[in-house]
Order: structure tokens, then sequence, then C-alpha cells
């Protein structure tokens, strides 16, 4: 499969103050912000160039995001990868012996569905595949 980075997921604990350090990082202005309810996160979305950089800022004290920097500290949570056929690609990576975190493709950030392929599987990179809706 011929994959291509949708974003880089950056895990912080507060939107407030990320959002004016990567504006000056970047040298590139947040355009979006979204909260998806059923991942409990807020997320910011910048983008340099061609690359696009999520940040994700947990909701709930005891959410996946909280739980992430409680063990590992802020910093890179994911990387994104664009898929045509996200039902296919699943297919695909069970067949060669990845797991997968969820079943079936659920509506993620960006108006995007998704699937996040475990991390024991990737040398530890949690990797999220994304399409189009």
């Amino acid at each position: 499969m011929d994959y291509k980075v949708e974003h880089i997921g950056i895990a912080v604990k507060n939107l407030q103050t990320s959002i004016p350090l990567f504006e000056k990082l970047l040298g590139s202005p947040c355009y979006k912000t979204e909260k998806i309810a059923s991942e409990q996160v807020n997320t910011a979305f910048f983008l340099k160039q061609n690359t696009k950089i999520e940040l994700l800022e947990s909701t709930d004290p005891a959410g996946i995001i909280t739980k992430f920097i409680d063990k590992k500290g802020e910093g890179m949570h994911h990387i994104a990868f664009e898929v045509p056929d996200i039902i296919a690609e699943m297919e695909r990576l069970k067949k060669e012996g990845f797991s997968l975190l969820n079943e079936t493709p659920k509506k993620g950030a960006d108006d995007k569905w998704v699937c996040f392929v475990h991390p024991k599987d990737t040398n530890g990179v949690l990797i999220e595949l994304c399409q189009s809706s």
C-alpha cells in the first residue's frame, strides 16, 4: 500500500498554551480546533507546507491522552496515514497479523474515518489509518 502521511499527532496537556507555542515554532497559525467527544479530546490543527500537525488535549482526567501523558509525557502520540479504502486496508493488515484497536472504522477528527493499529505490532508507534468521508 502506498501510504501518504496525513498528519502527526502530538499529545499536549493544554491547548491554550500549546497553540501559541506551535504557532511560533511553525510560523503558521492554528487553522482549526475541534472537539471529538467520542475520543475525549480537543484537537488543534496546523499546516506547514504539505504537513499537518494535530495537537491532542484530553477532555477527561481518565482519558487515553491523559494516560499517555502520565506514562510518557507530552510528545508524539501517533502518525496517521491516509488510505483510499480503510476497510480494505484494515483487512489487509489483519491478514498480515497486525492487531487493530477498533474492528470497524469510526469517525475521527477532520471528518475522517479512522482506525488505529496497536503499537505493540509497530515498534511502539501508534499508527492511525485515515480515510476522507
